[in-house]
């Protein structure tokens, strides 16, 4: 046991040593990804509403392939599930409202 407990500091001084690039990689990315849209980004995200709007009018979704089209749902699920996520934790319940 005593052998255990004064191996511990090295041991977590290795995991904080492996885990701290890694960190470092995860921090660069939602830097860039979890940020919320700047005021120059506006025009980029109307133009692709309305494409989105257009294509879906003119049904070029037709013409995605497998993977897009895959994708595409994945990426829909992914929407659904967080806004659903969001619904609980702003309940604060699972089921149903606090009424």
């Amino acid at each position: 046991m005593a052998g255990a407990v004064a191996k511990l500091p090295s041991l977590i001084n290795t995991a904080l040593a492996n885990a701290r690039p890694k960190f470092n990689i995860f921090m660069k990315y939602a830097r860039v990804e979890l940020a919320p849209p700047k005021l120059s980004e506006i025009p980029q995200i109307k133009a692709g509403i309305s494409k989105l709007i257009s294509s879906a009018k003119s049904g070029a979704w037709k013409q995605q392939t497998v993977k897009q089209a895959t994708l595409n749902t994945l990426v829909g699920a992914e929407v659904l599930f967080w806004f659903f996520v969001g619904e609980c934790i702003g309940k604060r319940h699972i089921v149903g409202y606090n009424v």
